[in-house]
């Protein structure tokens, strides 16, 4: 009788569990698709479409058409700064990945170890508290009398500062490597150099993969670093969606479709490298 009574209560706090879950995943779900319909729909619509009230900006658009997104297209200069945004994006994931996994290789066998390894993957970890409004100004000048006033600038900042988590990402991953790797690859004659590249570096793929989308997301979507540092020659998609704005308003339809093209490669990088995500931040997790 015991038994059945302590079955049922389990089976009873199991029905809970699985309400309280789904009613976060429905709840997420609404949060998600309710700003992507809102998005699409205003995207499609003429402004003689946009009213006050509510069922008016929630209503399918009259007709469907693309007339926003060439407009946009052409507002935005859309080919020169969806180059001038993948060179940037691209060229800062791939510095990043191999810069920062060397690091974290480093810093992840050596800081159980050492107590001064430990306090340098502490204060390149704390880096992350530190926000850029109070690194802006020295920032620009610095830039500014080097040289760096352009994309290469930008991508070395961008670099320095995704080091912080990276590293942290990294050096996660490396206890999910056994020592015993490197120990064979020593005997067979292998360098630290040899090892980490044949050994370590393809075996951290999926940490690679986090590391490349977490870094994208941030430089693709990142206005302020470009509009600071750049001079103003060249636009990347966030700074060219600026056009929009004026100081009198801002034209949603002509945004919203720009904001959906510039979307959409960053989708698709996400849908590429989704299963290495997902393992990745499986297995990153510190022990």
């Amino acid at each position: 009788m015991r038994k059945n009574k302590k079955n049922f209560d389990m089976s009873e706090g199991e029905g809970k569990t699985r309400v309280g879950v789904t009613a976060l995943l429905i709840l997420g779900l609404v949060t998600i698709v309710f700003p992507l319909y809102m998005t699409i729909v205003i995207a499609f619509k003429q402004p003689s479409e946009m009213t006050n009230s509510i069922s008016g900006i929630l209503s399918l658009p009259a007709h469907w058409s693309l007339d926003n997104f060439r407009e946009a297209m052409r507002v935005t200069d859309f080919w020169n700064s969806l180059a001038n945004s993948l060179f940037i994006t691209l060229a800062t994931i791939a510095l990043s990945i191999v810069v920062h996994s060397l690091i974290g290789y480093v810093l992840g066998r050596c800081k159980a170890k050492s107590k001064g390894y430990n306090f340098i993957y502490l204060y390149l970890v704390s880096g992350m508290f530190v926000p850029f409004a109070i690194l802006m100004m020295p920032l620009v000048k610095q830039t500014s009398r080097m040289g760096l006033a352009n994309e290469i600038g930008v991508i070395l900042l961008y670099t320095v500062f995704y080091l912080p988590m990276n590293t942290m990402l990294y050096s996660g991953y490396l206890t999910n490597l056994p020592l015993a790797l490197e120990e064979a690859a020593c005997v067979d004659g292998a360098s630290t150099w040899r090892t980490f590249w044949s050994v370590i570096f393809p075996n951290m793929k999926p940490m690679h993969a986090t590391v490349a989308i977490l870094t994208a997301l941030g430089t693709w979507n990142d206005v302020m670093t470009p509009l600071v540092i750049m001079s103003g020659d060249k636009n990347t998609l966030p700074l060219a969606q600026l056009n929009f704005q004026s100081q009198f308003g801002t034209n949603y339809n002509l945004a919203f479709a720009s904001y959906l093209l510039a979307l959409l490669p960053i989708i698709v990088f996400y849908l590429i490298c989704q299963k290495q995500i997902i393992a990745g931040v499986a297995n990153g997790a510190v022990k």
